[in-house]
């Protein structure tokens, strides 16, 4: 497995299995699918309400920890008892827990929402302890990516944003290279959106490969040192996903892919007021 190398030396694998939307009842066993399928890179989050199955498929695995590299993220924290810092290492103790595990590979604040300044300098702290090997963020924008950067002591090591073909964050991309944070994708399919799995141009570029478009994006993605997480609840679709290290994309192709970015997102902006209220106001246990 490709991996890359984070601002702070730990090693990453470049392809994980995200559980994003699996349903509950399904988790454990598509996790175990996917083990046993080769991943060794799991990402889940609070919010998902599936870090126990998570964490049950991990123990029924019987893999070595080390062999794996376990992500999840922290949901807004409100500060019930006065302090956002003490909340947000009471719901890494939660998420820990859940998952059955002694430390995380990589802990993301989930929104660029709320104190998320008391959120990072308690995972500072929780990473400074050893109980996490990695930090970062996911969905902040270059602006507040920046403005965390330069405000605190430890840099994120990884930024996960939404990066497929359509919105393809050339420019946070650029940036995060220049400012030393793995960009990460999250929904690299788009959710089919934009009829991607039959867009013309992707599909003609699968079919020069004898590959599925699938393979397709997710070969454009590591090849621009994208880290990615895709889903599904199909065993053979997990195997597909992983198959992509013996072809490469030509120049060519690259150029063709990159003529279709829209530059604009196909699921929310961070930047509405009402998706930030919408948001904001969301709790998890």
């Amino acid at each position: 497995m490709k991996t890359v190398r984070l601002n702070n030396g730990v090693t990453m694998p470049i392809i994980g299995f995200g559980v994003f939307q699996i349903p509950l009842e399904e988790t454990q066993a598509a996790v175990e699918a996917a083990l046993e399928a080769g991943y060794r890179h799991l990402d889940t989050a609070a919010s998902y309400g599936n870090e126990e199955a998570v964490g049950a498929a991990i123990a029924a695995s019987g893999l070595p920890r080390d062999d794996l590299f376990v992500t999840t993220k922290l949901w807004i924290q409100h500060a019930p008892t006065g302090s956002v810092e003490d909340d947000t290492k009471r719901a890494f103790d939660t998420s820990l827990r859940r998952l059955g595990l002694d430390h995380l590979d990589l802990y993301l604040i989930h929104q660029p929402l709320g104190d998320y300044y008391s959120e990072w300098r308690a995972m500072q702290q929780l990473h400074t302890e050893g109980r996490i090997r990695a930090i970062g963020v996911s969905n902040f924008h270059s602006d507040r990516l920046v403005d965390l950067i330069d405000h605190n002591e430890i840099p994120p090591a990884v930024n996960q944003i939404e990066t497929h073909p359509f919105h393809q964050r050339v420019a946070d991309h650029e940036l995060m290279r220049e400012r030393g944070v793995q960009i990460e994708s999250w929904g690299p399919f788009a959710e089919g959106r934009n009829d991607l799995f039959t867009d013309p141009v992707l599909s003609a570029i699968a079919e020069a490969h004898a590959t599925s478009v699938a393979q397709v994006v997710l070969r454009w993605l590591i090849q621009r040192d994208v880290v990615v997480i895709p889903k599904s609840v199909r065993p053979d679709r997990m195997a597909q996903n992983l198959d992509i290290f013996d072809f490469a994309l030509t120049d060519d192709q690259m150029k063709q892919i990159a003529s279709l970015d829209t530059g604009a997102s196909l699921f929310f902006d961070h930047r509405d007021p009402a998706m930030v209220s919408r948001l904001g106001g969301r709790r998890t246990d």
